[in-house]
Order: structure tokens, then C-alpha cells, then sequence
């Protein structure tokens, strides 16, 4: 599944809606995917979304859109 991380670009930043940022990724579940970004970055998870349908759909249609691949 495809899912839209929302996140801070440091753990460091308190959220704010201003300097929110995305990136999407595959994974197997939601944990699946904090996990990967978690582990891979120094990124604040705020929120996981999950795509599908008509909402993946529509942000691939995003100039933004690119799938994020972490390697291990």
C-alpha cells in the first residue's frame, strides 16, 4: 500500500503547519511505514495516511508525487 507521511524535517522542530512537509512510500502497514522513516531519517512523524482509490489517485496526478525508496 501506498501511504503519505506528513512529517517535520528535524525531531528537533516542534510541529507547525508551516514547515510541514511529505513524501510517500510503499510498506506493508502504517507501523510498517514510521518504522522506515524512523529508522531512515531524522524526520518527526506527525501523521500517516493511507492511500488508495480515488485519494492516490489524485496526489499522483501531483507534480510532487515520487515514491520514496529507503535502502537498507
Amino acid at each position: 500500500m501506498i501511504y503519505k507521511v506528513y512529517y517535520q524535517p528535524s525531531k528537533n522542530i516542534s510541529p507547525r503547519r508551516e514547515s510541514t512537509e511529505s513524501l510517500y512510500l510503499e510498506a506493508d502497514s502504517e507501523v510498517a511505514a514510521r518504522a522506515l522513516v524512523e529508522e531512515q531519517t531524522e524526520h518527526n512523524v506527525e501523521f500517516i495516511e493511507a492511500l488508495d482509490g480515488a485519494a492516490l489517485e489524485y496526489e499522483q496526478q501531483s507534480a510532487n508525487y515520487h515514491l520514496t525508496e529507503f535502502t537498507k
